[in-house]
């Protein structure tokens, strides 16, 4: 069994899934738009070129999202994505391009628990963990 986000998204998944590919060093697996679905017909004009369907993969997990249509859209509550870094620099890194344009909920720095740890909401509405835990001797 496997769990994987699934991310949605008011308009600007393609836009998203871009920023996660180069933030998170993944690659764009899949991507459909709603024009190129068996749906395209039943789909308004202005809404074809939005995303159906993407597949970022990162590492040996998989991050997906979609484009919800407008009336269906709902910003995400109670629940972050948690992005799990074995380097504080790396965790550092991720944080702060996830950070710019969104906001910061608790900066990142040590913590009990962590070597690093940050939670931030990015500019696509997104809410993120970063966690570095702390080595292990």
């Amino acid at each position: 069994m496997q769990l994987s986000p699934y991310l949605n998204f008011n308009g600007q998944c393609e836009t998203a899934v871009k920023f996660y590919e180069q933030c998170l060093g993944g690659k764009i697996e899949a991507k459909m738009t709603y024009g190129e679905s068996p749906m395209a017909e039943q789909t308004p004009p202005e809404w074809r070129d939005k995303i159906m369907h993407a597949s970022l993969i990162v590492g040996d997990k998989v991050l997906m999202g979609a484009d919800s249509p407008p009336e269906r859209y709902e910003e995400p509550k109670g629940l972050s994505v948690l992005l799990g870094s074995d380097a504080p620099a790396e965790a550092e890194r991720v944080f702060h391009a996830l950070a710019k344009n969104g906001t910061v909920q608790m900066p990142i720095q040590e913590t009990f628990w962590a070597a690093r740890f940050g939670m931030v909401v990015d500019r696509f509405g997104i809410p993120w963990m970063i966690n570095c835990d702390r080595a292990t001797e």
